[in-house]
């Protein structure tokens, strides 16, 4: 389904509404895509060989495109990664295996029957190498762990995780709705929660008072959401409409509080250990 248009002068927008602070371009765009599309040029020439070579350019189109996806979901796992303050490397480095993948691609399409194997072998590692330049590798260390309880950071790794799934999970299920200002009010309210989570991660001390709004919280809003788009794709209720953008606002005013409880309280904190730190300080300092 069609969205319309809308923008600060579009009928419908709100006053002092401004995009999106956060919004970044996406790592995997028009690049990767071009991955996708580039390898439909081996099954035209391969039903011009003969059987070898009809195989040959059949299983390098399969190993072109598996190496596309992989490297899509790579980059997609790359761009999480480096949104959060404290992340694990990814289990699969898939970019680096999308390049291993091109090379060898590259090199069977450029295989012949009969042909030697100097230039196909060259031409699968420049094709793996110019990959892995392209896109770069995966991250390969953790981030934000360093000289914090392993204990503590793992805990906020997970629950930030199976947040940011939630969050993804009502996208999802928006979508089909194709109503650009739920989206817009959806995207701010995950702008918002995912402000929060970086706060989170920034003192792992703060995941006890949080863990409703990164559980509960945020699973019934992912329930809602899917009532919502089910009702409202089928009847497009005006009142179902309004009371899930309601829910929306309230729940972006619920989160924003939250924030700023958290920071008020990370703040607090910082002033009783310089207070703390100042009079021990004063007691050990020298007297003449």
């Amino acid at each position: 389904m069609n969205q319309r248009y809308g923008g600060k002068y579009s009928p419908g927008a709100r006053p002092g509404q401004a995009p999106l602070q956060a919004a970044r371009p996406a790592r995997s765009g028009a690049r990767v895509n071009l991955l996708f599309l580039l390898p439909f040029i081996l099954p035209v020439m391969a039903f011009r060989q003969g059987p070898v070579g009809l195989t040959a350019d059949l299983v390098a189109f399969g190993l072109l495109l598996l190496a596309a996806w992989l490297t899509r979901e790579g980059e997609r796992a790359h761009e999480a990664w480096e949104a959060r303050t404290i992340a694990r490397r990814p289990a699969i480095p898939r970019k680096i295996f999308g390049a291993v993948l091109t090379g060898l691609g590259i090199g069977l399409a450029a295989w012949a029957p009969g042909g030697g194997l100097v230039a196909p072998v060259l031409l699968g590692i420049l094709g793996g190498g110019l990959h892995l330049i392209a896109f770069g590798p995966d991250p390969l260390s953790d981030k934000g762990m360093e000289g914090q309880d392993a204990f503590q950071t793992e805990r906020v790794a997970t629950a930030v995780a199976e947040a940011e799934k939630h969050l993804t999970a009502m996208r999802e299920a928006a979508r089909p709705v194709a109503d650009r200002e739920v989206m817009d009010r959806l995207d701010r309210f995950a702008t918002t929660a995912r402000a929060m989570f970086r706060t989170v991660e920034n003192d792992p001390r703060d995941l006890t008072t949080s863990r409703k709004y990164l559980s509960v919280y945020l699973d019934g809003a992912r329930a809602a959401t899917a009532q919502f788009a089910r009702i409202y794709g089928t009847s497009r209720d005006p009142q179902a409409r309004a009371d899930y953008l309601a829910l929306l606002d309230d729940l972006n005013t619920r989160f924003t509080q939250k924030a700023d409880a958290l920071l008020s309280n990370d703040r607090n904190r910082m002033d009783v250990e310089i207070e703390v730190l100042r009079e021990r300080l004063a007691q050990e300092a020298p007297r003449s």
